[in-house]
Formats: C-alpha cells, sequence, structure tokens
C-alpha cells in the first residue's frame, strides 16, 4: 500500500520509528516532514500535506503523528474528502476504515508508545471499508454534509 505520512517536531521521533516498520512491511512511504525534530514545526502544515496527498490519489492512506493526535485530527479534517481519527487501540483503527471509511489516521507520540503503535497502525492498514447497507447509507451522510457545508462556505 502507498502510504502518506507526517509528524510535526513532537511526533518526529514515532513517524520516523513507523516509517521504517511500514517499509519493513513492503509498503511504499511518501515521508512528508518533519526532517528533524529540533526546530519546532506546526502541525496544520503536516496535516494538509498528508490530506493532499491522500485527496490527490498519491497515497491510499495517511499516517499523522503530533503530541496528542488531536491537533493533527482536527487540520486534516478540515479538508474535503479526508476522514481522520485519533486512534490509539486496535479496535478503533480497523473499525474507524470499515465502518467510517477513515482515511487518515492521527496518532499522539506523547500518548502511544512504538509496540502499541505498530499494532494500531497495521490494523489501519489491513482494514477495508465495509460494503452493508448501514455503513454505505451512513457514509453517503456524511458525503453529503460535506458537499452541503462546502457549498455554504463558498456561498
Amino acid at each position: 500500500m502507498k502510504i502518506a505520512i507526517a509528524g510535526d517536531h513532537a511526533g518526529f521521533a514515532l513517524k520516523q520509528h513507523l516509517v521504517g516498520f511500514l517499509e519493513g512491511q513492503g509498503h511504499e512511504i511518501i515521508d512528508l516532514g518533519v526532517e528533524t525534530d529540533a526546530v519546532p514545526s506546526d502541525y496544520p502544515d503536516i496535516a494538509e500535506r498528508v490530506a493532499a496527498a491522500v485527496v490527490e490519489g498519491r497515497a491510499e492512506r495517511g499516517i499523522l503523528a503530533c503530541g496528542s493526535g488531536v491537533g493533527v485530527s482536527i487540520a486534516a479534517n478540515k479538508i474535503p474528502g479526508i476522514y481522520a481519527a485519533v486512534i490509539h487501540d486496535v479496535y478503533s483503527a480497523h473499525q474507524g476504515v470499515e465502518h467510517d471509511r477513515m482515511n487518515v489516521i492521527c496518532v499522539g507520540a506523547r500518548v502511544i508508545g512504538t509496540a502499541t503503535a505498530e499494532e494500531v497502525i497495521r490494523a489501519f492498514i489491513s482494514a477495508q471499508p465495509s460494503a452493508e447497507e448501514r455503513h454505505v447509507r451512513r457514509f453517503a451522510k456524511l458525503q453529503a454534509i460535506e458537499a452541503r457545508e462546502r457549498g455554504a462556505a463558498a456561498g
């Protein structure tokens, strides 16, 4: 799978670990920064990079890391077509894809350790969206809200 990944200065070390882990699993990684934790960086910038890669089809899924996961989640969800959530457990990682079509996972480097992060990311990547009618219906409602709000913002 082609995966876009980025972390701000607080998420840098976890991002670096996950890049190596994912490459070891045979995935193609698009590392969108940052390149060091020595310089403070702003989470909206990295969230926008990963979101763009997913929306534009350069990556199938995205992974974002910051201190808590919250900032990158809020920022990524501002991009139409992105369905991001802060996830720190295996169940939510696969359920978010299966039921809600989550395409970007956000993790908190100050919250989750590397071993758990590997399990969570593995569950996220291996999950596929459900074709069950109730999940398709609910996702269509999410897209309708997104389209309506996009139209309201333009007007």
